[in-house]
């Protein structure tokens, strides 16, 4: 890149024509169902102002022509959507559902003689929510023996997969983690102040990280699932995106199973197949 094509970007001069943007927010939401508001202009030219400075492109408009002419490739399309996707996560994000899980649903597998269970964070993001539900299935099975339990974490964005699959996070992230679970799950570095940690090998063999596009058809995922965590997505998604995005994890589901989503999304008018047994837990229906 020239200097002159730096400088342009740095001044924030570089724009995305109303054409194109219209054009690229209709490619990702085809692609991976995200709705790009008129709102979200600055935010995708921020982005492509990335991306541009990696392949060398004179503009974001050339970069666009680009892409949507295919000419970029499809890796290139992939590393877009990277860039546009939200990976905001936490451990022990919304607590609350953490704890109806290890009081009530947890105990409810067990005394149903349930032996093992299948999870799945779905946009798990770099996996912080997917070992919070593995020390939580963990640490109940320590203590009661049942169930046992397995957990599949799935995102589109393969460069957060990278970083769950790798499980070391920064030491400040995993302070909402309780004490007591921290001691057991969480491996301090050997070296003082290299401020990482990392999850422990228990919970990064139970944790199983994988790509998956939520607006495929259908979800590969093996056998039924017992819990599905899809917390903090569907509002991103057009109305009749998170309906079929749901629809397609209930099918996933055993009756019997629960479906988690974020405080601030709803079922829309799946209500009848799915009873609602907490603050957004819901149970399908046997």
């Amino acid at each position: 890149m020239t200097g002159a094509q730096a400088r342009r970007m740095a001044d924030n001069l570089d724009r995305i024509s109303p054409r194109n943007f219209k054009a690229l927010a209709a490619l990702i939401t085809a692609k991976v169902g995200i709705k790009l508001p008129a709102s979200k202009q600055t935010m995708l030219e921020g982005r492509l102002r990335r991306r541009i400075m990696v392949t060398g492109h004179a503009s974001i408009d050339d970069y666009c022509a680009d892409l949507l002419s295919g000419a970029a490739g499809a890796e290139e399309l992939g590393n877009l959507i990277n860039a546009v996707t939200t990976n905001k996560t936490d451990f022990f994000r919304e607590p609350a559902h953490f704890d109806y899980l290890a009081s009530t649903i947890l105990p409810g597998f067990r005394d149903d003689g349930r032996t093992r269970i299948r999870c799945w964070s779905a946009a798990a993001s770099t996996g912080a929510e997917a070992y919070t539900l593995a020390m939580v299935c963990d640490d109940f099975y320590q203590r009661h023996r049942a169930p046992d339990y397995e957990i599949i974490a799935t995102d589109i964005d393969t460069n957060v997969l990278a970083t769950g699959i790798r499980a070391i996070y920064p030491t400040e992230q995993v302070a909402p983690v309780p004490p007591e679970l921290r001691r057991r799950y969480v491996l301090e570095p050997k070296q003082a102040g290299r401020g990482e940690v990392r999850i422990c090998g228990t919970l990064r063999r139970k944790v199983g990280f994988g790509q998956l596009n939520l607006m495929d058809r259908n979800y590969p995922l093996g056998a039924p699932l017992d819990i599905i965590l899809c917390r903090n997505v569907l509002i991103y998604f057009e109305r009749d995106i998170q309906r079929a995005v749901i629809g397609r994890m209930f099918d996933r589901l055993r009756p019997g199973g629960f479906l988690i989503l974020g405080h601030s999304e709803s079922l829309g008018d799946f209500d009848g197949a799915l009873e609602q047994v907490a603050s957004n837990v819901f149970m399908k229906k046997a």
